[in-house]
């Protein structure tokens, strides 16, 4: 918050800018967040940037992560363990489910972590400190949409035509990025007070996937307990896409409900306590 004072020079006066934190639980500041829109582009494009620099195959790397899970997932689930996956071919199935999921455990391990490494940004200078994490989070949409176009090609290869609700993916990936945000507000502003969190977000992403149906059709869950699985948002977004690209998940009123409003729950009370909590960033960090 920028208060505007005037104070005594040699023999005129110039604008003295004093810059405080906000009290209480301050809310989102959409305005401020907007004036330093240009600011949020650099730090998307820095980070995409650095993170396949001075490798040997870039960009290659978000191909043969997820498609040699999948192949694994295929031979280890599919193949011997049997796991359903709704009358589609295996690898179909796993890979759609990967690609939402793999942004939005990508989105949280890097925006976790994000204002540590960034600690220079975070001492030296003021900006909305909500950039940092965003930044990163949206970052990983890059990695979503070359992951998209392994999809296309898995659908060209099993001769799989994508149904009319394909049109409803992109509203899928801002229930998986609200979610993903709301996750790594929480994350990253506990990180800078406790650093156990850098341990306990791999761990706790990995007993997540598992607790959601990627591996696995949600069909497998009974009946009457499936609105309690719903509580977990994930579920909502990883089923949604199986339904929006292969026609097929376990996309019920109640499941999509839950799953919104936990996510936007997970979001906005976030993006509240990272504001509560930014103003001893600098002095912790």
């Amino acid at each position: 918050m920028q208060q505007y004072k005037w104070v005594n020079a040699t023999n005129y006066q110039k604008p003295l800018i004093v810059i405080r934190p906000r009290s209480g639980w301050a809310a989102i500041d959409l305005r401020e967040l907007w004036e330093y829109r240009d600011l949020l582009f650099i730090l998307i494009g820095r980070d995409v940037k650095l993170r396949y620099k001075q490798t040997a195959l870039g960009v290659a790397w978000v191909v043969l992560q997820p498609l040699l899970a999948a192949l694994i997932f295929t031979v280890v689930f599919g193949r011997y363990a049997k796991m359903p996956s709704d009358g589609l071919p295996y690898l179909l199935f796993v890979f759609t489910g990967l690609v939402v999921w793999n942004f939005f455990s990508g989105a949280i391990q890097r925006a976790s972590n994000s204002l540590i490494t960034n600690n220079q940004l975070v001492t030296k200078i003021y900006f909305p400190r909500l950039l940092i994490p965003l930044a990163h989070t949206l970052s990983v949409l890059v990695d979503a949409a070359v992951m998209l176009l392994v999809l296309a090609g898995l659908m060209v290869f099993y001769r799989y035509t994508p149904p009319l609700q394909l049109l409803a993916l992109p509203l899928v990936f801002v229930l998986a990025c609200l979610c993903a945000t709301g996750v790594s507000l929480w994350l990253s502003a506990l990180s800078v007070e406790y650093r156990d969190f850098v341990y306990v977000v791999p761990f706790l992403i990995q007993v997540w996937m598992f607790a959601t149906p990627v591996v696995y059709a949600a069909s497998i869950f009974p009946e009457h307990l499936i609105h309690y699985f719903a509580f977990n948002p994930a579920m909502g977004f990883v089923e949604g896409a199986r339904w929006a690209v292969l026609g097929k998940g376990l996309v019920q009123g109640p499941v999509i409900v839950i799953s919104t409003v936990i996510s936007l729950m997970l979001f906005f009370s976030g993006a509240i306590f990272f504001r509560r909590a930014e103003r001893r960033f600098a002095d912790i960090i």
